[in-house]
């Protein structure tokens, strides 16, 4: 599973999601991409579960990249604990998604290879996506 090496404070708050990408909109490294949709946490696990996917799909063909990395600990309380007693201990760490993120990279194979792969990478992923290649939306 992805996570920091270190970081520099070891909680933090939730805060929210509104508005859309500025960073990481565009393809950069490979031809086709799976771009987000809506806002969401996406956890290390489901970006690990879809990178597999795409890597076993696509067999040795290809390259793949993955664009979003869990830099955001998520904290939570043991069950059945009163209130008060401060904040929980990290459990996971998630990546902070919003719409228009490209969340996975490939190239170096045919269109309908890639498509076949993403959209299997997509279905791993909680939140709406869709399939573009480079320079055209579809």
């Amino acid at each position: 599973m992805l996570s920091p090496k270190r970081t520099r404070f070891r909680k933090q708050h939730r805060g929210r999601m509104k508005g859309i990408s500025y960073r990481g909109n565009h393809i950069c490294f490979g031809k086709y991409a799976l771009q987000a949709l809506e806002p969401a946490w996406i956890t290390s696990r489901q970006i690990e579960a879809g990178r597999r996917a795409m890597t076993r799909n696509a067999r040795r063909g290809g390259k793949i990249w993955v664009r979003i990395f869990p830099d955001k600990p998520v904290t939570v309380r043991p069950a059945e604990t009163r209130m008060g007693s401060g904040k929980g201990s990290p459990e996971y760490w998630v990546a902070v998604v919003k719409p228009g993120r490209i969340l996975y990279e490939m190239g170096g194979v045919t269109e309908n290879i890639a498509r076949r792969t993403i959209l299997i990478a997509a279905s791993k992923m909680p939140i709406r996506t869709q399939f573009i290649i480079s320079g055209i939306k579809l």
